[in-house]
């Protein structure tokens, strides 16, 4: 018989500095709710993550120059 585990305690999931206290919630609509601006947590992603599709744009950019 296996055996069952203790119910866990809701953890906090690690976030950046930048991002302490960020909570984001789906809502029975199925729309995202956040306790942060969303124009600061796109600023952030902006600054942070590299995104694969631009990488092609961005190489364009510097060819041309």
């Amino acid at each position: 018989m296996a055996k069952k585990s203790k119910p866990s305690e809701k953890k906090q999931p690690k976030v950046h500095d930048e991002l302490k206290g960020f909570d984001i919630k789906i809502n029975t609509f199925g729309e995202l709710t956040s306790n942060l601006n969303i124009e600061r947590l796109n600023q952030f992603l902006d600054e942070k993550v590299d995104d694969i599709k631009l990488r092609e744009r961005k190489n364009e950019k510097e060819e041309e120059e």
